[in-house]
């Protein structure tokens, strides 16, 4: 029994070293005094400083929340509905491709969705004169198509384990079906519908390779820029950008947990 658990113990420190590890590294090389992002020359907050005078990194952080944002709201609309026509309707003409066509993005590759999405694009710019040109909307539109597969499957899977009696129940007692879908369905799928909201605004903000065929000039996203900056070595005000983000998650995480344990206690 020993012997078990500290293989236990062993396994779980190992999968959390291999996790955090590297989140460690980078927020201690973000307090680094050297030009050299990976050779450590004294304890400085130089580049939090530098980062504030970065516009470049700025406007690219700022576009990628904006389209994060917007596309996981959007990706959340969207995705409820397909998910309740998915969960509430079993039997209607053309499910069957109406599934298939929803949880496509799941399975497709990131390439060969960037791809046609950058043809759609240029076919309707040559048609209609729209979009003038490749920036926001158009990375936001492609980042709700693939969102919204994400979505539609948790609501779908909430709906799937939730109890029709309820509303049934609100039917039988005189509430209209749209009625009923606001006043009962939706405050019980509201939780379902919270973490597709987190998962469409992650994949958004964290997408790299659609977004590089969507895109125009001066339309870069963060995962964009960062990479663009891999390529001729990363500069420690990208540890400090990262070293702010992990900050940010970590104290949404706590505040979440703590309103959980909160909950659950009360």
């Amino acid at each position: 029994m020993r012997k078990t658990s500290r293989f236990t113990t062993s396994v779980l420190a190992f999968g959390y070293a291999f996790l955090y590890i590297p989140l460690l590294l980078v927020v201690v090389y973000s307090f680094n005094d050297s030009r050299i992002a990976t050779v450590w020359g004294g304890f400085s907050t130089r580049w939090y400083g530098a980062l504030w005078q970065n516009d470049q990194v700025l406007d690219a952080a700022l576009l990628s929340f904006r389209v994060a944002f917007t596309a996981a709201s959007m990706a959340t609309v969207l995705g409820t509905m397909a998910g309740l026509a998915l969960a509430r309707f079993r039997r209607f003409r053309g499910r069957t491709l109406f599934s298939g066509m929803i949880t496509s993005p799941l399975v497709m590759p990131e390439v060969i969705t960037g791809l046609s999405l950058l043809l759609l694009f240029v076919s309707l710019q040559q048609l209609t004169g729209w979009p003038g040109q490749r920036g926001f909307s158009t990375i936001t539109i492609a980042h709700t198509t693939f969102a919204m597969a994400y979505v539609a499957i948790i609501v779908q899977s909430r709906l799937a384990a939730m109890d029709e009696s309820l509303e049934e129940a609100a039917m039988d007692l005189g509430g209209r079906p749209l009625r009923v879908v606001f006043d009962i369905t939706l405050p019980l799928i509201a939780p379902a519908m919270i973490a597709g909201w987190l998962l469409a605004f992650t994949l958004s903000l964290d997408d790299l390779v659609i977004a590089s065929f969507v895109s125009g000039p001066g339309s870069s996203t963060l995962p964009m820029y960062i990479f663009s900056k891999v390529k001729l070595g990363v500069s420690p005000d990208i540890n400090a950008l990262a070293t702010l983000i992990i900050a940010i998650v970590t104290i949404g995480v706590l505040i979440a947990w703590l309103a959980t344990r909160r909950t659950r206690s009360a």
